[in-house]
C-alpha cells in the first residue's frame, strides 16, 4: 500500500501490510477475500460489499458482506454489456464513486430486481486488475445518498489491486495446470467423437454425419486454409478447432483463442493486435496481442459474430496482409497465423442486418464445417455417455457408473437444446443423486438445469376496427400500459437477460428514461427476487 495512504489510515496500517503479504502466499485468494472484507468493514462504511468475477462477458457474484447481503445477491450475475459504468471501470482500471442520481442518467443499478434498495443511495465500483488481466469488480453500496470521498476511493482501489494480485498469483500457481488438464480431457472427448483417439474406441460406432465431419476436418487440417466452424451452443466448436490445430503441421506451435463476446468492445482491438506503452490510460508497457502470441500457430476467433463492426475492417486487413499495427503504434508487425473462426450466430442474417461484413465472411468461410446438434445424431448417445461418465469419474471420483437401457431411451427421447454441455451436466447431476452405479430413466430429471425459455411479452390480439365515437387512447398511454405489463411479467426487473429492457428491445437506459417520462416509478405487486 502506498505510504501516503497508510499515513491517512495509521490504525489499519498493520492489517494492510499483512494483506499485502498474504496476496503472495499459497492460501492467497480465499483467505485474502475473507480477511480483506473484514478489513474493509472496519475502514469503509457500506451496507453491501459484493465481489464479482468476470467470466465470458458476465460478472458473477462470488462473495458478499454487509447487512444487505443475502442469497439472491450471492448468486447474482450481470451482463457486462448492460452496465457502461462497470465496463468503464475495467477499461480504465480506475475506481469510481457515484450516487443514485448518476444511475438515473447512466446504466442503472446492478442490483435492480435483486434488492429493494432505499430511495437514494451511493455506490463505489472498484476494478480488480493485475498485469494483463482484469478479473472482475468489487462494488460497495450504502443506503445513504452521500458519495464516497476520494481518499476512501483511493484506499479501496488499493485493496482491489491486492485482491487482483492474489487472483493472478493463484492463476499462475494452479489454474494454468488445471486448465491444461481440462483442455486435455476436452480434447480427448472431441477426438473420441471424431474417431481420432489413439485407440479408436468410438471410431467404428460414430454416426455417419460425424464420420463425414471427421474426414473433412482432417483433410483441411493439413492446409493453412481458414475454417469457419458453425453450430449451436454446446456442440463443441472450440474442441473441434483444437483438434484441427493438433492434426495440422502447426500442432506443436501455439494455439491461441479469443472469445469475441467475452471482452469489452473497448479492449478488443488491444486484445487482438496488442498495444504500445502510452497508447491509452493504463498502458504502462508494450503488450503483445493474440495475433503475435499465435505467430507460427493457430488463432481461434470464437464467437466471431459478436465482433464489433468497427473492428471487422482491421481484422480483414490483418488476414489479407498477415500484418497489423498495435494500438498506438505506426509500425507494422508481421505474423504467420492460421485462422479458425467459430460462431453460433447466423452470419448470413448478420450480413443482411449490416452487423457483419460480407467481405470478411468470405475471407473466413473458405472451408465451412457445421457441427450437428445432438438431436441429429442420437445414435452417438451410448458412446458419448460412456466417455462422459469416464471423464466425470476422474473429476468427482464416482467410477463404474453406467446408463441402463431405460436410461438411454430417456436420453434419446430428449432434444438436448444445450447439446454436449447439457448432456454432461445431466449425467453429472444424476451421478451425484444416485447411490448405486446404474443410471436408469428415473435418475434423469431433464427439466432441472435447463435454461428457461425466453420470457415473452404478453401477446396482443389484433385490434378491432375503430368506429365513430370510440374513445382513443393516446400513444403515451398505450406505451405506459404496455411497459407496465412487461414490468409485471419480469417482476419489476429492468436490467439483464430476461429483464424488461431486453424483452422490449430497448437499452436499459432508454427504457429507464421512458419510464421516468411516463411517470412509472414502481410496478404494483412488485416483489423482489428474494421474496419470490
Amino acid at each position: 500500500m502506498p505510504d501516503e495512504l497508510m499515513g491517512r489510515h495509521p490504525e489499519v496500517t498493520q492489517d494492510a501490510r499483512e494483506l499485502v503479504e498474504l496476496a503472495t502466499t499459497e492460501e492467497g485468494v480465499g483467505e485474502l477475500l475473507r480477511r480483506g472484507l473484514d478489513w474493509l468493514t472496519r475502514v469503509v462504511p457500506f451496507d453491501l460489499a459484493t465481489l464479482f468475477l468476470l467470466k465470458e462477458g458476465k460478472l458473477e457474484a462470488v462473495a458478499a458482506r454487509g447487512p444487505l447481503a443475502n442469497q439472491a445477491v450471492r448468486h447474482h450475475s450481470l451482463k457486462l454489456s448492460d452496465f457502461p459504468s462497470l465496463r468503464h471501470a475495467l477499461e480504465t482500471r480506475r475506481a469510481r464513486a457515484f450516487t443514485e442520481e448518476d444511475h438515473a442518467h447512466g446504466d442503472g443499478d446492478p442490483f435492480d430486481g435483486v434488492l429493494d434498495l432505499p430511495a437514494g443511495h451511493s455506490c463505489m465500483v472498484v476494478p480488480l486488475c493485475a498485469g494483463e488481466r482484469c478479473y472482475g469488480v468489487l462494488t460497495l453500496d450504502r443506503a445513504e445518498c452521500v458519495a464516497y470521498a476520494q481518499p476512501v476511493v483511493d484506499l479501496v482501489e488499493v485493496y482491489g489491486q491486492m485482491l487482483a494480485t492474489a487472483l493472478q498469483g493463484a492463476e499462475q500457481r494452479g489454474v494454468a495446470e488445471r486448465l491444461h488438464r481440462q483442455d486435455h480431457e476436452h480434447a480427448k472427448l472431441l477426438e473420441s467423437q471424431l474417431g481420432g483417439d489413439s485407440e479408436g474406441i468410438l471410431e467404428s460406432s460414430l454416426s455417419p454425419v460425424m464420420r463425414d465431419l471427421s474426414r473433412r476436418a482432417r483433410q483441411v487440417a493439413e492446409t493453412d486454409t481458414p475454417v469457419l466452424i458453425t453450430g449451436e451452443t454446446g456442440t463443441g466448436k472450440e474442441r473441434l478447432a483444437r483438434a484441427i490445430h493438433r492434426w495440422s503441421s502447426r500442432g506443436d506451435q501455439p494455439f491461441v483463442s479469443l472469445n469475441c463476446a467475452a471482452i469489452p468492445a473497448g479492449l478488443l482491438e488491444s486484445e487482438l493486435f496488442g498495444h504500445v506503452k502510452g497508447a491509452f490510460t493504463g498502458a504502462n508497457r508494450d503488450r503483445a496481442g493474440r495475433f503475435q502470441m499465435a505467430n507460427g500457430g493457430t488463432l481461434l476467433l470464437d464467437e466471431i459474430g459478436e465482433l464489433p463492426v468497427e473492428l471487422q475492417a482491421k481484422l480483414l486487413r490483418a488476414l489479407q496482409e498477415k500484418a497489423f499495427e498495435p494500438v498506438g503504434s505506426d509500425k507494422t508487425v508481421k505474423a504467420d497465423v492460421r485462422i479458425l473462426a467459430a460462431t453460433h450466430v447466423d452470419l448470413h442474417q448478420a450480413i443482411a442486418q449490416k452487423r457483419f461484413r460480407e467481405d470478411l465472411f468470405y475471407r473466413l468461410s473458405v472451408f465451412p464445417l457445421r457441427l450437428p446438434p445432438l438431436r441429429e445424431r442420437r445414435e452417438d448417445l451410448p458412446q458419448l455417455t460412456v466417455f462422459l461418465l469416464e471423464e466425470q469419474a476422474r473429476r468427482i471420483g464416482r467410477r463404474g457408473m453406467r446408463v441402463t437401457p431405460s436410461g438411454l431411451e430417456r436420453l434419446a427421447a430428449y432434444d438436448w437444446p444445450g447439446n454436449l454441455r447439457e448432456l454432461a451436466n445431466a449425467l453429472e447431476r444424476a451421478t451425484i443423486l444416485t447411490s448405486g452405479q446404474e443410471l436408469s430413466a428415473q435418475s434423469f430429471d431433464l427439466s432441472v438445469g435447463r435454461a428457461p425459455a425466453s420470457a415473452q411479452a404478453p401477446s396482443l390480439e389484433a385490434p378491432a376496427p375503430l368506429s365513430a365515437g370510440t374513445p382513443v387512447a393516446t400513444l403515451a398511454a398505450v406505451q405506459r400500459e404496455h411497459i407496465l405489463r412487461v414490468l409485471t411479467l419480469t417482476r419489476g426487473r429492468v436490467y439483464g437477460e430476461g429483464g424488461a429492457a431486453a424483452l422490449l428491445g430497448l437499452k436499459p437506459s432508454t427504457l429507464q428514461s421512458r419510464m421516468k417520462k411516463l411517470g412509472i416509478a414502481r410496478v404494483e405487486g412488485f416483489t423482489t427476487a428474494e421474496e419470490a
